[in-house]
């Protein structure tokens, strides 16, 4: 049992799970005295050369004062944290506070000494940069601000470790140590140390579950039809190249299926990389402590009876990831469907999905496996699945998502070569902050398309809590396309846009050709064009009776004109149409496709029973080279008997068998070089899709050049937290007084203009005379502040005849000054009423809005957001895209606003939020922008 020490209770906060770099899993804890055992084994552990690194003499063992001085911490001045793994101590890290001679202090001392000692069996992993970052952490919590530490130089791994962390950092050489000194205010760098850590440790642990070089399915029946007998079954259809074993405590024989069977892991000879837990919830601790004594690198738990179940099975599933965690096992699930990697060296397939899908280069999650099967089966029918040409590269069902989540997926997809579209199906978002980092970046190297449920607050998916957001759906789906997120509404719009961006190039603008052989098929999808925001080209119509090779001609030259970014592709069929016939027209538009293969081509087809196959036949998704053009003309129409496409296997060039395929199906092979074409059976799926593509290739252009946070040198950080300390000292849940309001956002250099009480006429009087008029008389009670629409505002008065009169005036309308809360302000200068807001919403993250102040402006809801931290490039887009915008730009004559100052407003009004996690609501109402300058005319803090 862990216990408080000597002058701080024990600090709970600062346990933390970490995955490390190969993708194992560390518990990173404070070191209490209950520990003293598990240091003398540790250190017993540890080779003498690492022992004399650390110690810088032969230290083979520690005595009882040592034990005790390692074990007994005040969680102040001396902190200690150690790494483990089942249990056991990896790697200890310890801070003491020293003053400037060196020598043991407390506060306000601000230096800390730090030492490590890994254990030479974990060396390389990852382990000391990690730990680094904690200690770190609690040192900053603890107001200690500079690190220093001793180093032999020939230790090299230990001084890689503190120059590779991105802090600033001095460096000496006395008395042949190596003394190394540095601040541990983040940077830029060590951020991006950091990030970087992260997502080499979160991508090789997913890549480890993906990879496995053997697998055992514990809990795989004699019977045929159970969960557990079914993934292995699955498994070794697919042709799993690595080693496989079926395990069940109730297996007689030595085999199951073909698959060698085991009654226990333990009995399994060789390394098991990874594990499916099919057994029932009571079972599972057992068996994940067999997995965990046995090295299992990874689990795979398909059993339910978790949190999706109830407050009694959400207990289970938090211990079900405490005990896996010791053993630094990573999980997918509980409750999960699987996991699939369609990589020609792996081809697992450790899910329930009884097929293999077709290698491709699209990655699939969903947190819940009926969209999973509903993601897989519609690529199928689409040109995913057996036979199809835009296949899987990896698909992930979470489950309850109680350990591996989307972000650990985001994490792996962003650098793995196999995956150039990642597709996602998320019911909530853990940690929202991260979810947008990674998002982004994703975004700026392939296509992230996400659907979200529960996106309005419905109910709740079973397993896992949804952060419910207070924002609007539109509001959440534009701050996530700010991150690079394809936002869209349906699966069937998952697919078809992944489908898109997995088959053809971005558009370089929204400029769309439309031709085809259906003069109404063509002005729907010209109507559709317009919906959508894009900016079509009139159709052009190449009549019913139009060849496949007025299709390649026509397609050909929409292509060369510079005119156009994208083309769309509207066919009807022929009366007796024949599958040669589709299959030529397709050959006929892949071949003047290829010709330029910078624009991408889309098809609408109002039946895909033919044509559909043979465009999405290619013998890759990625762009090809172009194919010599065809030789003559196409092969005409004929009255052969109609027929569905033919599915080919590698190397069979017979006769074609009927596909597995409805409308909008893709199946078959093409000619080598050739491209793939998307077909869709209405238009406005396909503009809709093709939309999507425009709006995500205008946003990776922009990513190009994000701007800056820009840095201000008024800003004065550290008295904000100290006053932001001082304040949640008294209490969480804060909202601030006037004066405080006033006080912190002055720190960041927003000045508000100041406003005072007047409870009476006379007090109202002696107010505007120490103001000076002329002055403005607001009543500022909850129910009319910022109301100037009901009348609680006087403005322009210039002297106290007027403002007794305006006093007399609100009184009468209103009611008592002690519920009227009247004030009396300077008056700013004339200009646009503005209104700056931040929030944190749980789903989204820290926001930003801005919009005109006013009733029409609520009306209409003409509000924009940006994601915090705002950068320049944010602050400017945010302002200019409100439907009012033009009112801040000389609208019908007006001045121009002063928007430099407005932007700068917003940046700083960000920095704020950014910097102090603590400010968790800011409104600045009004704020009016002048020809020059602006004026914040009231103001509200909120902390917690």
């Amino acid at each position: 049992m862990q216990t408080s020490s000597d002058r701080h209770e024990y600090p709970a906060h600062w346990e933390a799970d970490v995955v490390l770099r190969d993708g194992g899993t560390a518990r990173v804890r404070p070191i209490t005295v209950d520990d003293a055992e598990r240091l003398v084994s540790f250190y017993e552990q540890v080779s003498d050369e690492s022992k004399y690194y650390r110690f810088f003499a032969p230290y083979p063992r520690l005595s009882a004062k040592d034990v005790h001085r390692f074990t007994h911490h005040d969680f102040v001045d001396r902190v200690g944290l150690a790494a483990t793994v089942g249990g056991e101590f990896i790697a200890t890290v310890r801070y003491d506070r020293i003053d400037a001679d060196g020598m043991p202090a407390s506060a306000p001392a601000d230096e800390a000494e730090v030492a490590f000692l890994v254990q030479d069996a974990h060396q390389g992993r990852g382990v000391a940069s990690a730990l680094l970052e904690h200690i770190a952490a609690v040192a900053r919590e603890r107001d200690i601000r500079r690190f220093a530490a001793e180093v032999l130089p020939a230790n090299t791994k230990m001084i890689k470790v503190f120059t590779d962390a991105g802090y600033q950092q001095q460096r000496s050489f006395e008395d042949g140590v190596v003394r190394l000194e540095f601040d541990l205010e983040p940077t830029d760098r060590s951020l991006a140390v950091q990030y970087a850590r992260e997502q080499r440790a979160e991508a090789r642990s997913v890549q480890r579950l993906l990879t496995p070089g053997s697998v055992a399915v514990i809990g795989a029946g004699s019977t045929p039809g159970g969960v557990g007998r079914s993934v292995l079954t699955n498994l070794r259809d697919a042709g799993f190249t690595g080693r496989l074993y079926a395990v069940n405590r109730a297996l007689q024989d030595k085999e199951l299926g073909g698959v060698p069977a085991f009654r226990s892991i333990s009995e399994i000879a060789d390394p098991v990389d990874l594990a499916v837990v099919a057994v029932p919830a009571e079972y599972v601790p057992e068996v994940v402590a067999e997995c965990g004594e046995h090295g299992v690198q990874g689990l795979v738990v398909v059993s339910a009876g978790y949190a999706e179940s109830g407050p009694e099975g959400r207990e289970r599933q938090r211990e079900l990831v405490r005990q896996a965690r010791a053993y630094g096992m990573r999980i997918i699930g509980p409750n999960a469907f699987g996991i699939i990697n369609t990589s020609p060296g792996v081809r697992l397939n450790a899910s329930l999905a009884p097929e293999m899908p077709r290698p491709g280069r699209i990655g699939l999650f969903a947190q819940s496996g009926a969209i999973g099967i509903a993601l897989l089966s519609r690529l199928h029918r689409r040109g995913g699945g057996v036979t199809g040409v835009t296949g899987v590269s990896s698909f992930i069902s979470s489950g309850n998502r109680a350990d591996v989540s989307g972000n650990d997926v985001l994490q792996y997809w962003y650098d793995d070569p196999d995956t150039d579209v990642a597709l996602m199906y998320l019911e909530s978002i853990g940690n929202p902050r991260k979810f947008t980092r990674l998002a982004r970046r994703t975004a700026a190297a392939k296509p992230l398309v996400v659907v979200q449920g529960a996106r309005h607050g419905g109910a709740a998916p079973q397993g896992h809590a949804v952060r419910a957001t207070r924002l609007p759906h539109a509001t959440v789906s534009a701050l996530l396309r700010q991150a690079g997120v394809i936002r869209v509404d349906t699966i069937t719009e998952l697919v078809d846009t992944g489908l898109l961006l997995a088959r053809q190039p971005l558009p370089t603008g929204p400029r769309v050709a439309i031709l085809g052989n259906s003069e109404s098929l063509g002005l729907l999808t010209y109507d559709a064009c317009l919906a959508e925001g894009l900016s079509p080209l009139p159709p052009l119509d190449l009549t019913t009776g139009a060849s496949a090779a007025d299709f390649h001609r026509a397609l050909s030259e929409a292509l060369a004109d510079d005119s156009c970014d994208a083309v769309v592709v509207t066919a009807i069929p022929a009366v007796g149409e024949t599958w040669a016939a589709d299959e030529s027209l397709a050959a006929a538009l892949r071949s003047a496709a290829a010709e330029a293969p910078g624009k991408p081509v889309l098809v609408v087809h109002v039946e895909l029973g033919g044509l559909g196959e043979a465009l999405s036949a290619a013998t890759s998704t990625a762009p090809q080279a172009a194919p010599p053009a065809p030789g003559g003309t196409p092969t005409p129409r004929d009255s052969a008997r109609p027929g569905p496409p033919k599915r080919r296997g590698p190397g069979d060039t017979g006769a074609p068998t009927p596909a597995v395929a409805a409308a909008g199906e893709a199946a078959g092979e093409a000619p080598a070089g050739s491209r793939s074409i998307p077909a869709y059976p209405a238009a406005e799926r396909a503009v809709r899709a093709l939309a999507e593509a425009v709006k995500y290739a205008q946003w990776r252009r922009e990513a190009a050049d994000p701007g800056k946070v820009p840095e201000y040198e008024d800003i004065d950080e550290k008295g904000a937290a100290e006053q932001i300390d001082t304040l949640l000292a008294a209490g969480e849940g804060l909202t601030l007084g006037t004066d405080q309001t006033g006080e912190l956002l002055a720190r960041y250099g927003i000045h508000v203009h100041g406003a005072r009480p007047a409870p009476t006429p006379d007090e109202a009087a002696a107010a505007a005379r120490a103001i000076g008029y002329p002055v403005a008389l607001k009543a500022t009670a909850p129910h009319l502040r910022h109301r100037a629409d009901l009348g609680g505002v006087r403005l322009d008065l210039a002297d106290e005849e007027q403002l007794r009169r305006a006093y007399a005036e609100l009184t009468g309308l209103f009611g008592d000054p002690g519920e009227l809360r009247p004030v009396v302000q300077g008056m700013a200068p004339r200009g646009v009423d503005t209104v700056v807001r931040t929030v944190i919403d749980q789903a989204a993250g820290a926001v930003l809005s801005f919009g005109l102040a006013g009733a029409a402006s609520q009306l209409l809801d003409d509000t924009a957001h940006r994601l915090i931290p705002v950068t320049d490039r944010d602050a400017a887009s945010l302002v200019r895209s409100i439907r009012t915008a033009p009112l801040l730009f000389g609208w019908r004559g007006s001045a121009p606003a002063d928007v430099d100052a407005l932007e700068e407003l917003l940046l700083r009004v960000s920095r704020l939020v950014d910097d102090h996690p603590e400010v968790v609501a800011v409104s600045l109402e009004p704020v009016v922008v002048a020809p020059r300058g602006l004026s914040v005319l009231g103001a509200t803090v909120r902390l917690a």
